[in-house]
């Protein structure tokens, strides 16, 4: 690996390992199924007499004023210090966020935005949403929400997000200049339930293969699955490509349930076990919508927990091929118990095991500092590019039902290694791809040329499309002359060149097409995708599946 690819691996891992992390904590992958069904910790807990003794003297004894609230949280970071990376305390006022992506839905006014020069500009409408009835059109810009002034103010996308979101059926008022006309209006919003899906892209890679991205395993997941699943086999699916990629998990029944649309009989698909709790067994139990036909699981190291559930259970019983690298490895079932100030805590109380019997748990006997380090060294070694090779922890051997060899102990290997591409991870490419002035110079074009934009399909879109040397011309002029200089050198030698444009064109394809445009474009030139329609299309498939 060069240089600049190591580079790129290091400035992008405490991103992943923040983003699959906080999910693993947060969201967990059990919960018990449901949220909806938390315990209350007074039926298990009894007061702790000491704790409050304690904090009762240095409110009453101690030489300055103290938070409360602040004492009982540092309190019980201590406590839990010791613990699992993956229990965790919430508290009341970070609950809802921290369940809101697994319920499926929020109550909004359903838009899709993106801050361009600091001013917020519509980038989506849901159809049929708040927003929609309103009048609401790409490219309005956000002016005030309330009274509330949101263009440039260095507003963050987290703060919007909060002014729009609140009950449903709440009204919200919204300044807005409107891209037809460019004068200000002011418009009333009365919010109601945005979908948030799961299932963000399904559609065919050939005349034969349908896709199918799966970004957390929610409260909806397998409902929209079903809906997916229908429409790629009317339109002539026969075998299937599952992406799990970066998926950091969810709930535990969802991911049973769309792997059991692939498993037959009542084959087992996992069970937990606890010293505490019992073994719990989850069976398929019903006829599947996809239980012949070639299938590919994609995995990377960002996919976790419920995603590898799933990957764990179809490679056990030699159900498909899994594709990519080597996952997260998070093995742990929280279970979640509501205070009584509405606080909650996700405690760890049994580990999950693969039908073959592999807890694929990474050890954190070190400390959580060290198991956070365990997973940002792929990034900084040359595992992720094949190189270096990842040595089991847990040398047990299990086998598949084919007695293929399989191992726990570090998250589910696959069995076809695809390697990251290291030209896409150069510094500076990633800092140019994903630089504000790259953002803006797409969305400008986009906005002068939308009215000419009249295609009915991304295909025709992709066929059509040769806006990107102008994006790049105007990309450049917004950069100082050193920067300028120091990205002509890079974007034009063949490769670089070929992922901006790549990225341009998918990134409108998004504008025009939403999620399943931005993934038509950037499939194309995805190597993991690129070797699995190798593997569906040839006798590789059997062979690995034969364990032969």
């Amino acid at each position: 690996m060069d240089a600049s690819g190591r580079e790129g691996m290091r400035a992008w891992s405490p991103l992943f390992f923040s983003l699959v992390l906080i999910f693993g904590m947060v969201l967990g992958f059990n919960l018990r199924d449901t949220l909806r069904s938390k315990r209350d910790i007074n039926t298990v807990l009894e007061r702790n007499d000491r704790l409050e003794q304690v904090i009762d003297l240095i409110n009453e004894k101690y030489v300055d004023s103290v938070n409360s609230d602040i004492l009982y949280k540092d309190a019980i970071s201590g406590i839990l210090k010791t613990l699992d990376p993956h229990t965790v305390y919430i508290p009341a006022e970070d609950l809802q966020d921290a369940t809101e992506d697994l319920e499926g839905g929020f109550s909004g006014i359903g838009v899709e935005f993106s801050i361009v020069r600091d001013t917020i500009n519509v980038t989506a409408v849901i159809d049929k949403g708040p927003a929609n009835a309103a009048g609401l059109n790409v490219g309005d810009q956000l002016l005030k929400v309330g009274d509330t002034v949101v263009a440039g103010v260095n507003i963050t996308a987290q703060r919007i997000t909060h002014l729009l979101k609140g009950k449903q059926k709440t009204k919200v008022s919204v300044t807005l200049k409107q891209i037809s006309s460019g004068e200000p209006r002011v418009v009333s919003i009365t919010r109601d339930m945005i979908p948030l899906h799961s299932v963000e892209a399904s559609l065919m890679l050939d005349a034969t293969t349908g896709y199918m991205k799966i970004n957390r395993f929610s409260a909806t997941t397998h409902k929209e699955f079903m809906e997916a699943i229908k429409k790629l086999k009317t339109s002539g699916a026969k075998q299937m490509v599952i992406d799990l990629r970066s998926n950091p998990g969810g709930y535990l029944g969802e991911a049973t349930s769309v792997a059991d649309e692939f498993i037959d009989d009542s084959k087992l698909l996992v069970y937990t076990q606890g010293t505490h709790a019992s073994k719990t067994e989850y069976n398929a139990d019903k006829k599947g919508a996809f239980e012949t036909g070639k299938l590919i699981v994609l995995i990377d190291e960002s996919s976790a927990s419920a995603s590898e559930i799933f990957a764990g259970a179809i490679q056990d019983w030699d159900r498909g091929v899994i594709m990519g690298r080597r996952s997260f490895g998070k093995g742990l079932v929280q279970e979640p118990y509501e205070m009584t100030d509405g606080s909650e805590l996700r405690l760890t109380i049994a580990k999950y095991y693969t039908p073959s019997g592999r807890c694929i748990q990474r050890s954190f006997a070190n400390g959580k500092a060290a198991y956070a380090a365990d997973y940002e060294k792929r990034f900084t070694t040359d595992e992720l590019t094949g190189k270096e090779q990842f040595i089991n922890a847990d040398t047990t051997r299990y086998f598949t039902a084919n007695h293929r060899v399989v191992y726990g102990g570090g998250g589910i290997k696959p069995d076809v290694f695809v390697p990251v591409d290291t030209v896409k991870l150069s510094h500076t490419l990633v800092n140019s791809l994903y630089s504000s002035e790259l953002k803006n110079a797409i969305w400008d074009y986009f906005l002068r040329n939308r009215p000419d934009m009249k295609f009915s399909t991304v295909e025709e879109f992709d066929a059509s499309f040769d806006g990107a040397e102008e994006v790049i011309h105007e990309y450049m002029k917004s950069l100082s002359a050193s920067t300028r200089n120091k990205i002509w050198k890079e974007i034009y030698k063949t490769q670089p060149r070929h992922y901006f444009d790549t990225y341009i064109r998918s990134q409108i394809a998004h504008y025009l097409f939403k999620d399943n445009g931005y993934y038509a474009i950037t499939l194309k030139d995805d190597n993991v995708v690129e070797k699995a329609l190798n593997v569906l299309h040839s006798n590789t498939y059997s062979h690995i599946i034969s364990g032969k």
